[in-house]
């Protein structure tokens, strides 16, 4: 794969456990009319959904902790001793959200004895030794170990985006020290130890002054204060703490990343099940095929869908020719600063008009940098200044 094509289309990771809670958190205790809780399925299934409009032809995977107990526990049987079981209303929305998943036509994966850190681990490994560009969607600061040259992380929350100077400014340390710095400080919502009193900034300085945990552990008899002390007496416990928090990366899996591309959508069973959940609007989106729409758009009109540069490139000599134009761009939002273009269409004259589609998912599409290339020139030229536009 070409380096451009890997950054135009990057191997997506989806953090199905981070994205669950975010969802269910986040968003309201929504229910069907038949007592059918549906707040997190809406809100992890549109999280993803944006992510198939930004990155239509991107390889993507949902990854999900599976049940049960997993090597780390067998290391330490005090893991995540302290987490609440997950709540029965958030249970009950699983089951329909891989359905959907899967009926999107989206690779589902979550191994037993690993967590889905450690999948997700594994494949960004393979897909950074292809030299194949990827990015985490993820709510969990463990993965920024995973981040190199090819691997970059993007907060659910913020939507922040971390390549390796990211890495480094949010935390202080290196993405290779990451480990080290999570073990130092522990993680109290996975009851992993740590060094008691260790924060990000003790940890941090450590780090910087001593280069690695292993310098600091041979390096502890120097350090003074209370701060030292506490190190010490915890010098037993973290080397589990480093295993602990270290992601593997060696999972047998039966997929690889080459088995990763988006398939064709279940539209039958999406109906089915946008139905049973009372999606009305994702509903009527199964409900109308794109080919419907196009047909009945052409008996009106003489209606061009550009797919092809010789086709745009014919419009733009239209454009060059005609007195009149209007403009119309389909945005994913209302902000402009947020907002993704997903298509635009033009007329020169009633009733001659063409669509590009640019963020589609299951169309033949030209890039948005060729398109916006060949039309820049023609909009910016005093011949349109007033041109009809809308958004």
């Amino acid at each position: 794969m070409s380096e451009e094509n890997s950054t135009e289309n990057p191997l997506i990771l989806i953090d199905g456990s981070s994205y669950l809670y975010r969802a269910y958190h986040a968003l309201p205790p929504l229910m069907s009319s038949k007592n059918q809780p549906t707040g997190a399925i809406r809100g992890v299934i549109s999280m993803i959904n944006k992510i198939l409009l930004d990155h239509p032809r991107s390889p993507l995977a949902v990854i999900f902790d599976a049940k049960g107990k997993t090597f780390r526990h067998e290391m330490y049987k005090d893991y995540k001793a302290n987490r609440p079981p997950m709540p029965e209303d958030l249970v009950a929305q699983i089951e329909p959200i891989n359905q959907i998943i899967e009926a999107l036509g989206i690779k589902l994966l979550s191994i037993k004895g690993v967590e889905a850190d450690d999948v997700i681990g594994t494949l960004a490994k393979e897909a950074s030794e292809a030299g194949l560009d990827t990015v985490i969607s993820t709510g969990d600061k463990d993965m920024t170990q995973l981040v190199n040259k090819y691997i970059k992380v993007v907060n659910t929350m913020s939507n922040e985006l971390l390549d390796e100077k990211g890495v480094e400014n949010k935390f202080g340390v290196k993405p290779e020290l990451i480990i080290d710095y999570l073990a130092l400080v522990g993680d109290t919502s996975d009851n992993v130890p740590g060094v008691e009193k260790v924060g990000p900034k003790t940890a941090v300085k450590w780090l910087v002054e001593y280069g690695s945990l292993d310098e600091i552990i041979k390096n502890a008899e120097k350090i003074s204060g209370k701060v030292g002390e506490n190190l010490r007496n915890g010098l037993s416990q973290l080397h589990i703490s480093k295993e602990l928090v270290t992601i593997k990366k060696d999972v047998s899996l039966e997929v690889g990343v080459k088995d990763l591309m988006v398939g064709k959508r279940n539209k039958k069973l999406l109906e089915e099940l946008y139905t049973e959940l009372e999606f009305k609007a994702w509903l009527e989106k199964e409900e109308t095929p794109q080919k419907e729409v196009k047909e009945e758009v052409t008996k009106k009109s003489k209606y061009e869908l550009i797919t092809k540069i010789k086709q745009l490139e014919n419009w733009v000599t239209k454009i060059k020719k005609s007195s009149l134009l209007a403009l119309d761009t389909e945005t994913t939002g209302l902000d402009y600063m947020d907002a993704k273009l997903v298509g635009i269409s033009l007329s020169v004259k009633s009733g001659e008009a063409a669509y590009i589609p640019l963020g589609h998912q299951e169309e033949e599409q030209l890039s948005v940098d060729t398109v916006l290339e060949k039309l820049k020139p023609v909009l910016e030229s005093e011949k349109n200044k007033d041109c009809w536009t809308k958004h």
